[in-house]
């Protein structure tokens, strides 16, 4: 019944995204003009898409082959586990379905953006409120995909096995393969659109900006269609990918940590309670998405409102509604006879999940807002110049990690001692994880508010490009403002959920270590090897995110380089007697980013798996080494990632206060010096920030499924 439940739910998010769609592209699509620059965005958007699809499904399949190789010949059997094949194929299958699911969840969420933006548009000729429906029913599309896609996979492999009489607490460390797969292509579909789009960003505003002085999204600029295309790659694709691995990893690994739950308490659960525990994060997962699609429905604003406002109201009527989702949830499955007041501690731990979602996007909106302190400090430093400028950014941005740090660490003891408190054994573990599912429970609609970012972007930049009338424009510009928020918000979000599943999948790294026989009661880091993992782990952050920025700069340079040889070739192209080239812009992003995303890409899978390997070869620490490597560079990527988004975001809003008339506004010595400081944190924030999500989580899901070949 269980199963069937979490199937159907899955269903019927996926029914009410189609339905959303269909609302979408039955909206008016404007003019024949703006559909000219629409057409423009979704060719050059689908077409990197294909290129950079194929080129990650090629390495999937090359890596599924690996797995299975390894799993079948390399790893030593253990008892009490399926056959050495048996589990090679699971494995396999698993993560090439997860990584199937994660690519496809990806293209459909695209495939809706870039057809909402022109609509989104044309209604914002005549509704601020019909035009935010729009952009935040097809970003809908894309996190209720996401999450319904995550959801049923798992459910999917857990019901195909189970009716192959697999034992039910064997499962899950079954289909660890599933979050891998989804986790190779996450980070891989995060760093290929993260290039792209900022090479693309900072092409068109060094030379277009700074350069010729035209303002942004000015059709003069050969650049102006890839950075619109580059909004869609890295925000929609890319975002969606990432957050479809969280929901899959966490999904997977709070069912693993289920199944040491139950084996923990012999005795205490009857069969079918066993099946409860180990289905309950799905249950909650599902719960989730109709709590957001109830969210997303009821969001409406006010013409002279702030759209903001509306969105954060959608926001808690789905916080809320989860929250009552959760408490039923852990009732129905959490309340085993011998220990009443079980389920209520499980279910404070889902609240104060939720509250950390709530908190995280309250400290995003802090330092990334022009309203506050952080960013309107770097604002009066652009007055002194680029450098400046520069010295209080990067000030905000390792401030930053202060707030979120004391968040994460009060919601890990906080659940933890919960969990403990409830009588039962081994439960402080699973009380992290049932908060990080109540941080992910409202993953759908924040993944819908990040999509409404690149959305209104694009509405904005097709109204400056087809010269529609100024009010039009400051009515864009409204839900342009806010999408800069939403996806600063979601950016938050995605590291704090990635910081306390990161904690989830490291626990369950430890219970798989103690099932296959080596038991670690801790992770000794006065060992030299120990400690020479740890510092590997973090020395991976730094060299993964130099790797990603370096990345933006090369595809950067080509295309400064082909916006200035087109303003020198043609004089007419800034005078508006000219159209650009837009299409070799477009070419020459694509070509680099998908170059540009395989290095980074290889050395977080790699390196993980040469520290386990090669630990275990020479000094037979395998396991321990793999762990600290994990928690150390768990620990880094969460903090760098905190320092990249957040100082990113306040360098971008500062400029963007400015451009309100403070200091000067638009043209003036200050403006061009936050110009520089925006160029500066936009790789940050797009590029090598995001991809740490990925990465954090990626660490975890490989150790995950190569465990065995660690011990």
């Amino acid at each position: 019944m269980l199963i069937v439940l979490v199937l159907g739910l899955s269903i019927l998010a996926l029914v009410v995204a189609w339905g959303l769609r269909g609302y979408v592209l039955r909206q008016d699509n404007g003019t024949p003009d703006m559909r000219k620059i629409s057409d423009a965005i979704q060719e050059g958007a689908e077409a990197f898409l294909r290129r950079q699809y194929k080129t990650i499904g090629l390495m999937s399949v090359a890596l599924g082959a690996l797995i299975y190789v390894l799993y079948a010949f390399v790893r030593r059997p253990h008892a009490d586990e399926p056959a050495a094949a048996t589990l090679a194929l699971t494995t396999t299958i698993s993560f090439l379905f997860g990584a199937l699911c994660s690519g496809t969840a990806g293209l459909v969420g695209m495939y809706v953006a870039v057809r909402s933006n022109i609509r989104t548009a044309s209604a914002a000729r005549s509704s601020l409120n019909k035009a935010l429906q729009i952009a935040l029913r097809g970003g809908a599309v894309s996190g209720l995909f996401v999450v319904a896609m995550s959801l049923f996979g798992v459910g999917l492999l857990y019901t195909v096995l189970n009716a192959l009489h697999f034992a039910p607490t064997k499962i899950p460390l079954m289909i660890v393969g599933y979050g891998f797969g989804a986790s190779f292509v996450a980070l891989f579909a995060q760093l290929g659109g993260g290039i792209y789009t900022k090479a693309a960003d900072v092409g068109a505003d060094l030379v277009g900006k700074v350069e010729a002085g035209i303002p942004e999204d000015d059709p003069r600029n050969p650049a102006v269609i890839a950075d619109l295309v580059g909004d869609n790659v890295g925000d929609c694709a890319g975002r969606g990918a990432d957050l479809f691995e969280s929901t899959a990893a966490e999904n997977i690994g709070a069912m693993v940590l289920g199944s040491g739950l139950t084996l923990a308490n012999p005795g205490l659960f009857s069969p079918e309670q066993i099946v409860g525990v180990m289905l309950f994060p799905l249950v909650a997962r599902a719960f989730g998405l109709v709590a957001s699609i109830i969210g997303v429905l009821v969001v409406k604003a006010r013409e002279d409102e702030d759209p903001m406002r509306a969105l954060n109201r959608g926001y808690m009527w789905t916080a809320l509604l989860a929250a009552i989702g959760f408490a039923g949830g852990t009732y129905w499955l959490l309340n085993p006879a011998s220990h009443p007041a079980a389920w209520w501690h499980f279910a404070l731990c889902g609240v104060i999940g939720i509250a950390t979602s709530i908190a995280f996007v309250y400290i995003t909106q802090y330092y990334t807002e022009y309203r506050y302190r952080p960013v309107q400090s770097i604002a009066a430093a652009s007055v002194t110049g680029p450098a400046t400028n520069i010295i209080a950014g990067f000030s905000v941005a390792l401030e930053c990690t202060a707030l979120p740090t004391f968040t994460i660490s009060a919601a890990i003891i906080a659940s933890y001692k919960l969990g403990a408190a409830s009588g039962l054994a081994h439960a402080g573990l699973f009380g992290t994880a049932v908060a990080t599912m109540g941080m992910l429970g409202t993953a759908a609609y924040i993944l819908a508010m990040d999509t409404f970012g690149p959305i209104t972007d694009n509405a904005g930049g097709i109204i400056e490009m087809s010269h529609q009338p100024e009010d039009i424009r400051r009515r864009t510009d409204r839900l342009d403002a806010v999408g800069n928020t939403t996806k600063a918000l979601t950016k938050g979000y995605a590291i704090g959920s990635a910081a306390l599943a990161a904690f989830l999948l490291f626990s369950a790294f430890l219970d798989e270590v103690a099932a296959l026989g080596s038991p670690l009661a801790a992770v000794d880091i006065s060992k030299p090897e120990v400690f020479v993992g740890g510092l590997l782990g973090a020395m991976l952050v730094f060299w993964f995110s130099a790797l990603a920025i370096g990345a933006v700069t090369k595809a950067a340079v080509s295309v400064i380089k082909e916006v200035r040889r087109q303003f020198q070739a043609d004089p007419g192209i800034l005078k508006g007697t000219s159209r650009p080239d837009y299409g070799t812009a477009v070419d020459i992003v694509t070509v680099g980013a998908l170059k540009a995303m395989v290095a980074p890409g290889l050395l977080a899978v790699g390196m993980p798996i040469a520290v386990g390997l090669g630990f275990k070869l020479f000094f037979h620490v395998g396991a321990e080494t793999v762990a600290a490597f994990l928690m150390v560079g768990t620990i880094s990527g969460i903090l760098m990632a905190l320092l990249l988004n957040n100082g990113g975001g306040a360098w971008d809003n500062a400029k963007k206060f400015i451009e309100t008339g403070e200091y000067g506004g638009k043209g003036s010595p200050a403006h061009k010096a936050a110009v520089v400081g925006d160029t500066v944190g936009d790789p940050c924030k797009d590029t090598a920030g995001p991809s740490l999500h990925v990465l954090i989580k990626l660490l975890s899901t490989v150790t995950l499924v190569l465990a065995p070949l660690f011990v």
